[in-house]
């Protein structure tokens, strides 16, 4: 492979991903792997899903692109899906092609919100309080918003405004509110981080801290959303009860296709009526291919076939399946296993195996998955990531399972 070309940003297995079908991806050998990755948690419906490919392989035949200057039919439809299907709480999408850019348009929507509604002496809200351990993405926004130093090396200044806390602390987060936050801003599962869930107790207390102080609950549900955790939404895995003002979506949304979006909530922000998404009007923000007419036919089968599948009820039983399976081996070096649904995080316990110089714990037992036929991903340097797609086929569970159980019984 002619790697010349292209910027090494990322630290590549050594192979081409050539093809896949459904929960296997075939190298240019033909060696076929189980797929525990499913594109970080974006084909939530495998390789080639026959509804997907139908879908856009029609689209393409028809438009593909025009503009957002024109109305775009599909992106009422999908729009609708979110709202009522897939967050269930009145309010408006923005179409957007990444995680990182809903993000970015989520943080942009609380700053508009922190000029509307000021601090005391008049002056404009900005801060944004994040976590550490959280991951929002690699724009500077985004990556600002990020409470990990190691993806903001060498690229400040950062972009200013946020403020990082230590993940279901309450005291700490209370003590950081100051009087220029305007939102709090965090991660149902801190995927990149470690596969950390945010406590039930933790969540709702963000979120009565949120009315008392006049904050927005911003949540990130790029990995975490639609139906991975066992829920449409990865925060109502936890506390269905609790409603955010702004949600940020894409990997799982287009199964595969660049695909993402940020939704805000029809609230009232004001004693007239003013809803929250009424302050992003015209000209506010944009995207040259948010939500085209190929992108939302993709987005509309895939949550189409995730409602009618139920397959966050899926997710849901055979993340236990998981779960229960893993901590059944009784092996050394596996500490525990996080997570919800089918975002799991094994846990491994420092010290248990031998680790070549140069990498992690979870780096290590990834390379020796995938040599073994098992892709996956790590989370952080002692966490090894299973996200599966939703719809794998039980038998290829077991299979995968398999193979990491090879694996990690070897190392102890």
């Amino acid at each position: 492979m002619k790697t010349q070309y292209v910027l090494p940003t990322y630290g590549c297995a050594p192979f081409e991903a050539v093809r896949g079908e459904g929960s296997y991806l075939y190298d240019s050998s033909e060696r076929r792997y189980v797929d525990f990755c499913a594109g970080i948690a974006t084909c939530c419906l495998g390789h080639a899903h026959p509804a997907v490919v139908e879908a856009v392989s029609r689209q393409a035949a028809t438009l593909m692109h025009c503009s957002n200057l024109y109305g775009i039919p599909g992106q009422a439809e999908v729009a609708e899906l979110v709202v009522e299907k897939m967050i269930g709480i009145p309010g408006r999408v923005f179409f957007c092609n990444s995680g990182a850019e809903a993000n970015d348009g989520i943080i942009k929507v609380a700053r508009r919100f922190g000029h509307r509604r000021p601090a005391a002496d008049g002056s404009p809200r900005y801060e944004v309080i994040t976590f550490n351990k959280s991951f929002h993405g690699r724009t500077l926004g985004a990556m600002a918003a990020t409470g990990q130093a190691k993806i903001q090396v060498e690229f400040d200044p950062l972009l200013v405004g946020f403020k990082y806390v230590d993940f279901n602390d309450l005291d700490a987060l209370k003590a950081a509110v100051s009087e220029v936050t305007c939102g709090i801003m965090l991660e149902a599962i801190q995927g990149e981080g470690g596969v950390n869930p945010v406590t039930p107790e933790f969540l709702r207390g963000v979120a009565a801290l949120c009315k008392e102080k006049d904050l927005l609950l911003m949540i990130d549900e790029v990995q975490c959303g639609y139906c991975r955790c066992g829920a449409t939404m990865g925060w109502k895995a936890v506390c269905p009860e609790v409603e955010p003002d702004l949600v940020s979506c894409a990997k799982g949304m287009g199964g595969g296709f660049p695909m993402g979006c940020f939704w805000v909530s029809n609230r009232a922000i004001d004693g007239q009526g003013t809803e929250l998404s009424s302050i992003m009007g015209a000209g506010s923000h944009g995207s040259t291919f948010g939500g085209t007419p190929l992108a939302c036919a993709a987005a509309k089968a895939v949550i189409t076939e995730l409602i009618a599948g139920k397959y966050e009820e899926r997710a849901a039983r055979l993340g236990e399946v998981v779960k229960s399976t893993v901590e059944g081996w009784n092996l050394p070096c596996v500490e525990t296993v996080r997570g919800k649904g089918l975002l799991r995080g094994i846990g491994l316990r420092k010290g248990s195996f031998a680790v070549p110089e140069g990498l992690t714990p979870a780096a290590h037992v990834n390379a020796l998955c995938r040599e073994a036929g098992l892709l996956a991903c790590p989370a952080g340097p002692d966490t090894l990531r299973l996200i599966p797609a939703l719809n794998i086929p039980e038998e290829v569970l077991e299979e995968g399972l398999a193979i990491l159980k090879s694996v990690l019984e070897k190392l102890a």
